[in-house]
């Protein structure tokens, strides 16, 4: 396969949105953004529960202090990532190391199903088996509305950054499944789950001071547990497609065809495929059908033009492969053509 891009050899790194295919408002940096801000929300929750749990016992406050604290490392995590995925590209990685987001994007799933999840639910059924009273209720009720009101602000940030760049019309969900970067997902997904967990632990402790039963302090404890587990679930699947390696949206591949198959150069595709190597760059590979009078400088000429073309309407398509062949009739029952016609991809 011929290659026409000097970007294959050292992919640029350089910021862009990359949530949506070429949309670029807003960058990383608002990324950044977002998990500085639920970091610093999430580190002075996770100080104010510990507290809280000292004072009254409450297992769903421990659950609730140990979920902060691994939200607090968790966006640690996606700020190394973002940092290492902007190492220069070497020959063992000639790629680059834009992936490396995608890697801490999993991590951050892991520490959440295993560290907040499992461990609130190993807190709650430990609660109820012991049947522990909730003492000091008000401080605990105390700080969840403190916590709400910071959660609050950490999840108005993620919105609002979110908000910068996802498509009109777009619902949150649909955003969080086909986003190719993987911070303002992660920390929608985080901080509506610690709201939601904030409610849960909240009717876990009022239930208990009002009733003088623990019971309901180990419930609203496993509920938390329970959804922490669905979330890490979510975001592991979703930063799984990732990591593998996950195509260009419909729009990208549909604008990279478009722009292969304009101009004068009477140039179609046979194949295509498309490769994120990072949340801002794509990897497009292609076997174009030329025709068979073609001379090879016209040819070169044709692809190079073709590359300027996707560039412009792409323009994180930095790594272009444009393999030229010539299209030649199916055969007998259908066989499809020498160069294939698979789908675009």
């Amino acid at each position: 396969m011929s290659e026409h891009t000097a970007s294959a050899q050292a992919p640029s790194t350089a910021n862009g949105n990359g949530d949506h295919g070429s949309e670029s408002a807003g960058g990383h940096g608002g990324s950044n953004k977002a998990i500085l801000a639920a970091l610093a929300a999430n580190l002075g929750i996770a100080v104010a529960k510990f507290i809280a749990f000292l004072v009254t016992g409450a297992s769903s406050m421990l659950a609730e202090a140990i979920h902060s604290l691994a939200d607090s490392g968790n966006q640690g995590l996606l700020l190394l990532g973002g940092r290492t995925s902007k190492r220069e590209a070497t020959p063992d990685h000639p790629f680059g190391f834009g992936r490396d987001r995608y890697l801490y994007g999993f991590l951050v799933a892991v520490v959440l199903f295993s560290v907040g999840g499992l461990f609130a639910i190993y807190e709650g059924v430990h609660k109820i088996l012991g049947s522990e009273e909730v003492d000091s209720a008000a401080w605990a009720i105390g700080v969840l509305v403190i916590a709400m009101g910071l959660e609050g602000f950490s999840l108005r940030t993620a919105v609002k950054e979110t908000n910068a760049v996802r498509k009109p019309g777009e619902s949150y969900w649909a955003f969080i499944r086909h986003a190719r970067a993987p911070e303002l997902p992660v920390v929608l997904l985080e901080d509506t789950a610690a709201l939601a967990g904030l409610v849960f632990a909240l009717l876990g402790v009022g239930l208990s001071a009002l009733t003088g039963n623990g019971l309901y302090d180990g419930l609203g404890t496993i509920a938390i547990g329970l959804l922490l587990v669905v979330v890490a679930i979510v975001l592991g699947m979703e930063t799984k497609s990732l990591l593998i390696g996950e195509a260009a949206t419909p729009a990208d591949r549909r604008a990279i065809v478009a722009a292969l198959e304009e101009g004068d150069d009477v140039l179609s595709v046979i194949h295509m495929r498309t490769q994120h190597l990072g949340p801002e760059e794509l990897l497009v590979g292609a076997k174009i059908a030329v025709r068979s009078d073609d001379t090879a400088g016209s040819v070169a000429q044709a692809i190079d033009a073709a590359e300027s073309r996707i560039r412009a309407a792409v323009p994180i398509a930095r790594v272009i492969y444009l393999e030229p062949d010539i299209r030649r009739p199916a055969p007998a029952g259908g066989g499809g053509s020498t160069g294939g016609t698979a789908p675009h991809g």
